[in-house]
């Protein structure tokens, strides 16, 4: 366990409250992989037309967005709640308003599944107040904190907020969402980009140091800063332009930039410790998006099938990485991926490599429900798994 991790838990020591709201990380990953699964399996039985939803959006945004707006806000919650103590030295947030935060991201939940009786402006309101209070407090924390270098981070809190008021917006006016498909994709990659540019070099740092010396992750300099801004230049080309030549040849020069980013990080000398490997792993999703949205754009393929190698896989797989991750070690866990987690990850990657190609062959009804099956097996999975982790305090 890193000594920051040690320090964070030693600073909560006066907490009193139940073990589920003494750590961000812990509501908000599992009730997130519980949504993760459950949707799915609501949604399946809605998509070959056997049940009928009680929300006032069309099936599908429901669907979209449920995962982009729902579970990856929790994640990123998870995540930010628990990293920004160590960032910060100041005590994480807990008991009430963490119970507060929680509340509200599952009052989000039920409003917009049963939207349709109480109307979407209001499901709407309550379900967009949660991103802008976890932005506010995890700007309050860090400004207090005075480690404002991690302000960047808020960049992609902020613009997922604004991506859900858009698809909020657009769905009650045309009914449909568009544009906040894209920009809520955009935003979870760019901070996949930055925060796994963050931690995926520095864990594998770590675990080569000590377990397999030898050639070691690239540190960050130039060429991440160009890969950066090249990818985050192409996506909001494809925000505002998703059919454009120019986007698809801007989504071919970030996905090689970001493939060359990922070589750099020694991954291929980790297979080892799937703990580490697994963020590799997912992180090659980020350029292999890119590539199959270019594909996608030149008439090569359904463009669907760029946009499922970033939410299927490097959204998917990169969350399941980091949870798996944080809460063995914020629990005084030893930080090995056991036989049930490599299975989990197995399913998410099955999931999302099926869908990719169920794109690629016009969405092939086998291999949907193929991928939707592993996906459902790897988030419940993981909640089952991990459930006297997140819910039973921690270890002496």
């Amino acid at each position: 366990m890193a000594r920051s991790d040690i320090d964070a838990v030693q600073r909560r020591r006066g907490y009193e409250g139940p073990a589920f709201l003494s750590y961000g990380f812990r509501p908000f990953f599992f009730l997130g992989s519980v949504h993760a699964g459950l949707s799915i399996l609501v949604w399946l039985p809605v998509f070959y037309s056997q049940f009928t939803l009680s929300s006032a959006m069309a099936p599908l945004e429901w669907h979209i967005h449920e995962m982009l707006y729902g579970f990856l806000p929790a994640a990123v919650a998870g995540f930010l709640l628990t990293a920004v103590p160590n960032w910060t030295g100041r005590y994480p947030v807990s008991g009430w308003p963490l119970g507060g935060l929680t509340l509200l991201w599952l009052l989000g939940r039920v409003a917009m599944l049963f939207s349709a009786f109480t109307g979407l402006t209001i499901a709407a309101f309550i379900d967009a107040a949660f991103l802008v209070c976890l932005a506010a407090v995890i700007t309050r924390e860090i400004v207090a904190g005075k480690s404002y270098k991690n302000l960047r981070v808020l960049g992609g809190v902020a613009l997922l907020a604004c991506g859900n008021v858009v698809f909020l917006a657009e769905a009650a006016i045309k009914g449909y969402a568009d544009y906040g498909i894209r920009i809520g994709i955009a935003a979870g990659l760019a901070l996949v980009m930055v925060i796994g540019g963050r931690i995926i070099p520095s864990f594998t740092r770590n675990w080569l140091v000590r377990e397999n010396p030898g050639r070691l992750p690239m540190p960050f300099n130039r060429f991440d800063v160009v890969a950066i801004i090249a990818s985050l230049v192409a996506l909001l080309t494809w925000v505002a332009l998703p059919a454009a030549m120019v986007t698809g040849a801007l989504f071919v020069l970030a996905g090689i930039l970001q493939l060359v980013r990922l070589m750099r990080w020694a991954g291929d000398r980790t297979v080892r410790d799937r703990l580490v490997l697994i963020l590799h792993v997912g992180y090659l999703f980020v350029p292999l998006g890119f590539l199959f949205g270019s594909l996608g754009i030149f008439g090569l393929v359904l463009p669907s099938a760029g946009v499922h190698a970033w939410t299927s896989g490097a959204f998917a797989l990169t969350i399941l990485a980091v949870m798996s991750r944080a809460s063995l070690g914020h629990t005084g866990r030893a930080l090995v991926a056991s036989p049930a987690v490599q299975v989990i990850y197995l399913f998410a990657v099955v999931a999302a490599v099926t869908r990719i190609i169920a794109a690629v062959q016009g969405n092939e009804p086998i291999l949907l429900m193929l991928s939707a099956m592993c996906w459902v097996a790897a988030f419940l999975g993981f909640a089952a798994v991990y459930a006297p982790i997140l819910l039973l305090p921690r270890r002496a």
